[in-house]
């Protein structure tokens, strides 16, 4: 090989060298996790969404912005509350979402997280806003289902998938407490008062029941009475005989 085919052998290989390190000069590299999702802006303008695994983008006009997917759960703790008897008692709610939407995630508001805490609290005051103190601890559960319902659509508004929304705690005033106590104390006794009058009832309908056999059945008395001297050794009983002649009958002792 002459000194020309070697001298523009070694050209070429400078070329691809420097080809390949301009290439990588205006390249990057980017690494999207199983549980992110990249948003990629060319000139400031959403371009595509990246998949976990690796990337290749072109830093001097694209931007790469990773969204973590994961499920994750917010505390909303104490929000004062009114019902609508103007009552004021404190309420904490448990959230859990996950981005569904990372693009408009990212372009529907500032912080997304914030947003769905925002709601989640106007939400809470609108239902507890129409519902008596009395039936707050009742309809706990309703409340809940009743919130998840109104913020999900919002949520999806953020590109958001509301998951849950659960009520934790209800905290009452102490003088609303000792209102509760004695409600639940007169509740109590109502109940064993009414039980009480049924077993009185129950019993009063037994003995008419049972004087209205004896009034079709005199016969039924004299049975009874001869059950009563076998069970009880040792009595005087007077019976009333159908001849109209009163005998004192002693009742031997058993042996």
């Amino acid at each position: 090989m002459n000194m020309d085919a070697l001298f523009g052998l070694l050209i070429f290989s400078l070329v691809l060298i420097l080809a390949g390190l301009s290439w990588t000069l205006f390249l990057k590299r980017s690494i999207v996790f199983e549980y992110e999702r990249g948003v990629v802006y060319r000139q400031g303008r959403f371009h595509r969404i990246l998949q976990p695994g690796g990337h290749w983008t072109y830093p001097f006009f694209e931007n790469v912005q990773k969204v973590d997917i994961r499920a994750r759960f917010i505390t909303i703790p104490g929000q004062e509350v009114l019902s609508s008897d103007n009552f004021g008692v404190k309420v904490s709610v448990a959230v859990n979402f996950r981005v569904e939407d990372p693009c408009k995630a990212l372009n529907s508001s500032y912080n997304y997280a914030e947003s769905l805490y925002t709601i989640i609290q106007l939400e809470l005051r609108a239902l507890f806003g129409s519902t008596p103190v009395h039936e707050l601890l009742a309809k706990r559960r309703q409340i809940g289902e009743a919130l998840f319902e109104k913020s999900k659509g919002k949520a999806e508004e953020l590109g958001l998938a509301l998951l849950s929304a659960d009520i934790k705690d209800i905290m009452f005033p102490g003088d609303l407490k000792h209102i509760f106590a004695q409600i639940v104390n007169a509740r109590n006794e109502g109940l064993a008062a009414l039980e009480r009058a049924r077993g009185e009832s129950a019993a009063l309908r037994n003995l008419a029941n049972a004087a209205k056999m004896l009034e079709n059945n005199p016969a039924l008395l004299y049975l009874r009475t001869l059950q009563a001297i076998e069970s009880k050794a040792g009595n005087t009983i007077v019976l009333s005989l159908p001849q109209e002649v009163t005998g004192i009958l002693p009742v031997a002792k058993k042996k």
